[in-house]
Parts: C-alpha cells; sequence; structure tokens
C-alpha cells in the first residue's frame, strides 16, 4: 500500500505526518508492505528539509524528519499512491483539480476521514511552539485511524 500526505509547501505538517506514519507502520511490523511519502501543491520549498521547528517538536516524540526532502506533487503520485490525504481543505481541493480522471489514488482530507476535529491539520508556519504540538497531537490521533484501516485492507 502506498500514502502521500500533502500540505501546502511540505516543510510542516506532510513531513510530520510522513514521519510519525512511518514510525507507526515500523512498530507495527508493516514497514516492507506500506510506503509513505510527503508532497506538497506548491514548489516554494522543494529540496529543503522541514521546517526546523517541526523537526525539534517532532524530535521531542522520538520521530526523526531529518531525512525527509520537500518535492512538489507530481502527475505521476496520483497513479502511484492509493492512498493521498490532504491536510487541509485547500490542499485536497487543489489535488482534486490536479488529479487526472484514470487515476487510481484516492483523495481524502486525512482528519475527517477518522472524523477527528478539527477535520483541517491547521498550518503552524506563521505561529508559535504551540502550533507545532497541536499539529502532532492531531496528527498522531490520524496515524492510529489510519493504522487501523491500513491493517484491515492488507
Amino acid at each position: 500500500m502506498n500514502i502521500l500526505f500533502v500540505c501546502l509547501g511540505n516543510i510542516c505538517r506532510s513531513p510530520t505526518a510522513d514521519g510519525v506514519f512511518t514510525q507507526r507502520i515500523k512498530e507495527a511490523g508493516l514497514f516492507s508492505k506500506v510506503h509513505v511519502d510527503s508532497a506538497g501543491t506548491s514548489a516554494w520549498h522543494s529540496g529543503s528539509a522541514p521546517d526546523k521547528r517541526s523537526q525539534q517538536a517532532a524530535k521531542a516524540r522520538g520521530y526523526d524528519l531529518s531525512k525527509l526532502r520537500a518535492r512538489q506533487v507530481e502527475r505521476g503520485d496520483f497513479y502511484d499512491f492509493d492512498l493521498i490525504l490532504a491536510m487541509d481543505g485547500s490542499n485536497l481541493r487543489d489535488l482534486q483539480a490536479l488529479k487526472p480522471n484514470n487515476a487510481k489514488a484516492e483523495i481524502d482530507l486525512f482528519l475527517r476521514r477518522y472524523q477527528i476535529t478539527p477535520f483541517d491539520v491547521p498550518d503552524p508556519y506563521q505561529g508559535g511552539a504551540a502550533g507545532f504540538e497541536q499539529v502532532l497531537d492531531l496528527i498522531e490521533a490520524g496515524s492510529r485511524a489510519l493504522l487501523a484501516e491500513v491493517k484491515q485492507r492488507l
């Protein structure tokens, strides 16, 4: 199973989701069966490491984001991934507009899929440390639900 997390710039929310969920599948013994990646709907930060604040908050909870690099969503992603999960409604709309008609990927809003509120993972970029902690809290909750779905689908 191939899962892609998407936010705007791919330096805060989606790499955090990538790191958290990768850790979850390793702990569940599913690393060889599930491929996880992240991307942004924009190319603003392509090639950049995740935001230092995201990395610090994640590291404090045992997640390593240091090897991740930002990239923009590509047309091929809609064929290569089974599930593409947007961090907010704006990115969901952008993904739906980009998706080719014959693409196989299922696109959904990450938290809404599991009825976790708020449905949008808020962008912490302009805020302080508390925003990055909130993002982690929401992504950890969503990742638990996603792991249950993955186990059922596999």
